[in-house]
């Protein structure tokens, strides 16, 4: 039966043993605490020279002593542990390190997975080598263990992500999400920076990003522990911008399209680590010393790193497995910022389209005051359909048009800035408004693929002081006069355009001096789980000032009736006589 391997914390004791005995001078006891130990124990001098190395470390390794004594770390299968050797002499901060294999052709090969602790030993405060504890050794049957155990956590981690992170298109929600996410399991400090979405291409995960020079990135996430939080108030927050020195882990990272990781940090290894001052001073504030910069790339381009930091002595750094973790969780992650992004473009592009499709009604007869507006939805980046406009007509008549096509985004816009101009062609043969709608009705569903729009047309005739409406399931216009009750006209109601029913009609209403008449879409007076007529006796309850110019009037119905975050688009259109 083999003896069962000591814990870190019975290598440790034999290590400070060992120390004391080498301290004493007392070969005898040397051998006795050291020659016979169950843990492999082999020690190294200030020339990273194997100079002792006892049974059980030789037993364990595989390796004979001719394979190690008197010869330098590098000419030994231990060669890929050199680079820690040396930061263990040079700080005196016990690091671990698994060995993966013979460090040459020839060497016997070290057993797979062997966990080794390497520890700086003084005697009489004088540096004089090292000391090499085998912790652990991972026999084919427990690794396998191991493995199955750790592929379980990571798919239980991931499966956790993907309900969590995500959860909107929206960006800075997703990237927060991110951060809060990783900070609860992997790391007490976590930032998440994207890159402008028009900076060049950088590297991605194929490797080889070749730009010089970064651009600003923006803070999209920030997650802390609490007791990081208090001493990290100098870190950019979310909303603000960052630029990353040349040379620092970000910045690396996102040239070459892959993680760096920087474990155990002397304090020159984190000046040379952290991304600017603000995050260096942040850092030694914290007492971090283990940092992991994950690109986070989505379709072949990175976008932007998420840092993640841990603090001294909260663990012996990322280990590969976490590294593997974290790669997973950030490509995951970038997917849905992506997604995210493209979605915000997308709507951008309509955005734009619908004010500059709206900015500038067609010009009124001068006998007619008009202000409009038009306000995105305020709780997401989705563009609806509405529209407005006005049509010149003879005889001092002037055509009011708001419209509403069904649906959000890209196609809405379009298929609205393709009503308007029909609706201006079929306005121009001067017909009336229910005639003008049965013909955009027959025209809209010709197309199979067009979207329905409700519709209203309001005809001014100042000459004849009357107002002729006509509606294509459309809310009814306002009515709003000096020292009287807003009124909700009546209007003769058809179908929505594009159903080919028809069906339409017109009725009238005395045009008055100082009357305004209030067109606008649903999104001014409809609510979420509200009835239509408790919303429209919102509208009828407003007393607006009429006296004054439109937009004021426009001001204050918005503020009476728009809630902090508008539930959908809302235009609106408001016109008065002029007096004589």
């Amino acid at each position: 039966m083999h003896a069962e391997v000591p814990g870190p914390a019975a290598a440790d004791a034999l290590i400070d043993a060992a120390a004391a005995a080498l301290a004493t001078g007392s070969s005898d006891l040397l051998r006795q605490v050291v020659g016979f130990a169950p843990v492999g124990l082999a020690l190294l001098d200030t020339e990273l020279r194997w100079q002792y190395a006892n049974a059980a470390f030789t037993r364990t390794t595989g390796l004979q002593p001719a394979d190690l004594i008197g010869k330098p770390v590098a000419a030994t299968p231990f060669a890929a542990a050199l680079r820690t050797l040396h930061r263990v002499l040079d700080d005196g901060r016990p690091r671990e390190l698994v060995t993966e294999g013979p460090a040459h052709p020839g060497a016997t090969p070290a057993s797979p997975g062997l966990r080794t602790r390497y520890q700086r030993l003084e005697i009489g405060g004088r540096v004089a080598g090292v000391i090499a504890a085998v912790l652990d050794i991972a026999e084919p049957q427990k690794q396998q263990q191991h493995d199955l155990e750790q592929a379980n956590a990571r798919l239980a981690i991931l499966d956790a992500a993907a309900e969590q992170i995500g959860t909107t298109l929206d960006i800075d929600t997703t990237c927060a999400e991110l951060a809060d996410f990783a900070v609860r399991r992997l790391a007490e400090l976590v930032t998440v920076d994207l890159l402008p979405p028009d900076a060049p291409a950088r590297g991605s995960t194929s490797g080889g990003g070749t730009h010089s020079g970064l651009p600003r990135l923006r803070r999209t996430g920030l997650a802390r522990t609490p007791e990081v939080r208090l001493r990290t108030d100098g870190l950019a927050l979310p909303g603000e911008s960052v630029r990353y020195r040349e040379g620092s882990a970000v910045a690396r990272s996102l040239e070459t399209g892959r993680p760096v990781v920087a474990n155990l940090l002397s304090e020159d290894e984190l000046s040379r680590t952290a991304m600017d001052h603000r995050t260096l001073e942040a850092y030694r504030a914290a007492g971090i010393d283990s940092v992991l910069v994950v690109p986070l790339a989505a379709r072949g381009h990175v976008i932007g790193a998420m840092v993640l930091a841990r603090a001294r002595g909260s663990s012996p750094g990322f280990t590969d497995d976490e590294v593997v973790l974290i790669e997973d969780l950030a490509g995951r992650a970038a997917i849905s910022i992506d997604n995210a992004r493209r979605y915000a473009r997308s709507q951008g592009i309509a955005l734009e389209l619908q004010r500059a499709l709206l900015a500038e009604p067609g010009n009124p007869h001068p006998n007619l005051e008009l202000a409009s507006r038009y306000l995105p939805s305020g709780t997401s980046s989705v563009v609806g359909g509405d529209w407005y406009e006005t049509v010149r007509l003879p005889f001092g008549r002037t055509l009011l048009v708001m419209g509403d096509v069904m649906g959000h985004g890209v196609e809405a816009a379009v298929d609205m800035s393709n009503y308007r101009s029909m609706l201006r062609y079929v306005a121009a043969m001067d017909l009336p408004p229910h005639r003008i709608l049965r013909q955009l009705d027959a025209l809209i569903s010709e197309d199979e693929s067009a979207r329905p729009a409700t519709c209203l047309l309001a005809l001014a005739d100042p000459a004849r002081s009357r107002w002729t409406l006509s509606s294509a399931g459309h809310l009814p216009p306002a009515l709003i006069a000096p020292d009287r009750p807003t009124e909700l006209i009546d209007v003769p109601t058809g179908p929505p355009l594009g159903t080919g029913l028809g069906g339409y009609e017109q009725g009238t209403r005395e045009l008055l001096p100082g009357q305004v008449l209030l067109l606008y879409t649903d999104g001014l007076v409809e609510r979420r789980d509200e009835d239509i007529d408790v919303s429209l006796a919102r509208l009828a309850a407003l007393r607006p000032p009429t006296a004054g110019d439109l937009d004021g009037l426009l001001d204050a119905v918005l503020h009476g009736l728009t809630p902090h975050a508008a539930e959908d688009d809302i235009a609106l259109l408001a016109a008065r006589v002029r007096p004589r």
